[in-house]
C-alpha cells in the first residue's frame, strides 16, 4: 500500500471565485481520479471526506476534494450561491483535473452533494462510476433544514439560517433553485454505475431517500447499509467502512492500467501552478512530487532535481549489489546507501580520479556509503565497492551523455496524449 501525499490546489468556479481544493495523490501507480462533493455547508476536510479520499488514495485513486464557493477556504458569498451553482462547481472542478492531472472517473458526493454528482454526472462524460452517501433523493429536502426561517426567506427575501451550530445567510432564490431541481429524471439518464449508500439510522436524511433514489436508478447499481453510522459519518469506524466498500466496488469499473501499455523509459514533469517550484513527476504509472526547499521559494513538498540524482544512484547501487549477492548465492543482509551530493573545485577534489583531470572550476561529487546488516567479510565489502561501480546509473553520472532538446509547438497536445496512457 503506498501513502498518499496532500497537494493544495485551487481552481475557478463557476462565479469567477478562486476555490480551495486538496488532492490526496497516491505516490504509486494512479488508476484513476475521483471527485468528491461535501455535504451542506460542510468543507472538504469533514471527516468523511478526509477518510474516504485517503483511503482511495492509499489504493491508486487520486482524489480531489474542495470547499463549495462561499464555504471553508474558497472565495465567495455563500448567500450568492444555490444547488445549481454548486453543480457548476463541480463541473469546473472536474475541467481543472482533466487539465492538470485526468478528467475523474468517479464522482462521490455525501448528502446535498450526493444530489449534486447525481446532477453533474452528465456534464463530465469521463465519469464511469458515480457514489452517494446520505443523499436526499429531493433537493428541496435540504430546505427541511431552515426551520421557521424558511417563511421569513420566502417573505422578506433572505434570513440568517443556523446549521451546524453556524449562521449562514440564504437568500429566496436558494429557496427557489432547489425547488426547482427534479432528480428523478436525472437519476434516469444517470447512464453510469451507481453505489447509494445510506445509514438506517440517519436523522437527517431518512433512508427512504435512498430506497427512491436506487429504484430510480438504471442497472448497474448497487445498495450498501452503513449501519450503525451517523448522517455525517462522524464515528471514524463507519467513514472507514465507507471507504472501504467505496474502494472495493469501484475497482470494477477503474481496472488498472497494463503494464505493457506504459512506456518505462519516459517521465513526464508538469509544473502544477500551485508554487513557485512545485512540478508532477510523471514516471510510467507512477507519480510523484518535485520541489525545492523553503528556504529558496519552495514548498518543500517532494524533494528537489538533485536529491533525485541522488535517489537515482543510491536505488541503482542497491539493487546491483543485490542483484549480485543474488548471483553469487551470498547470504547478504538488508543493504542501505546513503548519498552525498556536493560542489567541489576540480583541482581540490583528490578522490575524483579521471572525472576532475582537466577541469577547471566546479564539478558535481557524489558520495556513496554502502552498509549491509549484519557482519560481513571485510573482502566481501571492498567487492561491493567495486560492483557498486557497475551501478548503470553510476556509469551514466561518470560518462559523457547527450542531452537534446527540442520545443514542441503542441505542447498541451502531447500532454494529453501523455495523460491518455494514464
Amino acid at each position: 500500500m503506498t501513502t498518499p501525499s496532500l497537494v493544495r490546489a485551487t481552481f475557478k468556479g463557476s462565479g469567477g471565485n478562486e476555490l480551495a481544493a486538496r488532492i490526496d495523490l497516491p505516490v504509486g501507480p494512479i488508476r484513476a481520479f475521483a471527485l468528491f462533493a461535501h455535504c451542506f455547508t460542510c468543507t472538504k476536510d469533514v471527516l468523511a471526506a478526509k477518510r474516504i479520499a485517503e483511503s482511495l488514495a492509499a489504493a491508486g485513486v487520486g482524489v480531489l476534494r474542495f470547499d463549495f464557493t462561499g464555504l471553508g477556504s474558497s472565495e465567495g458569498e455563500f448567500a450568492n450561491t444555490n444547488f445549481s451553482s454548486n453543480v457548476a462547481d463541480l463541473v469546473h472542478a472536474a475541467g481543472y483535473l482533466r487539465e492538470a492531472y485526468l478528467a475523474p472517473a468517479i464522482l462521490i458526493g455525501h448528502s446535498l452533494g450526493g444530489a449534486a454528482v447525481l446532477v453533474a454526472a452528465a456534464d463530465i462524460p469521463e465519469v464511469k462510476a458515480v457514489v452517494t452517501i446520505g443523499a436526499p433523493a429531493d433537493v428541496a429536502h435540504v430546505l427541511h433544514q431552515f426551520g421557521s426561517s424558511l417563511e421569513e426567506i420566502r417573505s422578506t427575501g433572505e434570513a440568517q439560517v443556523t446549521l451546524a451550530g453556524r449562521s449562514f445567510k440564504v437568500r429566496r432564490s436558494f429557496v427557489e433553485d432547489a425547488e426547482e431541481h427534479r432528480l428523478e429524471a436525472r437519476i434516469r439518464s444517470l447512464g453510469k454505475a451507481l453505489l447509494v449508500m445510506h445509514a438506517p439510522l440517519d436523522q437527517i436524511v431518512g433512508i427512504e431517500n435512498a430506497s427512491k433514489i436506487f429504484l430510480a436508478a438504471k442497472h448497474p447499481k448497487s445498495f450498501i447499509s452503513l449501519d450503525d453510522a451517523d448522517h455525517l459519518l462522524t464515528s471514524a469506524d463507519a467513514a472507514a467502512y465507507a471507504a472501504g466498500v467505496i474502494v472495493a466496488w469501484a475497482s470494477k469499473y477503474i481496472p488498472p492500467v497494463p503494464a505493457d501499455s506504459v512506456q518505462s523509459n519516459h517521465v513526464l514533469v508538469r509544473e502544477t501552478q500551485l508554487a513557485k517550484f512545485q512540478n508532477i513527476v510523471i514516471a510510467g504509472r507512477h507519480r510523484l512530487l518535485a520541489d525545492e526547499p523553503a528556504s529558496v521559494g519552495g514548498l518543500d513538498s517532494g524533494p528537489n532535481p538533485y536529491d533525485y540524482l541522488s535517489i537515482a544512484l543510491g536505488a541503482c547501487t542497491a539493487m546491483t549489489l543485490r542483484i549480485y549477492a543474488d548471483h553469487k548465492k551470498l547470504e547478504l543482509g538488508r543493504i542501505s546507501v546513503e548519498v552525498r551530493h556536493g560542489k567541489v573545485a576540480a583541482d581540490h577534489c583528490a578522490d575524483c580520479g579521471h572525472v576532475a583531470e582537466g577541469r577547471e572550476g566546479k564539478i558535481d561529487r557524489f558520495e556513496r556509503i554502502i552498509s549491509v546488516e549484519g557482519t560481513i567479510d571485510p573482502a566481501l565489502g571492498s567487492k561491493l565497492v567495486e560492483i557498486a561501480g557497475k551501478c548503470p546509473v553510476h556509469r551514466t553520472l561518470e560518462q559523457a551523455s547527450a542531452v537534446m532538446t527540442k520545443f514542441a509547438a503542441a505542447e498541451t497536445s502531447t500532454a494529453g496524449d501523455r495523460r491518455q496512457q494514464l
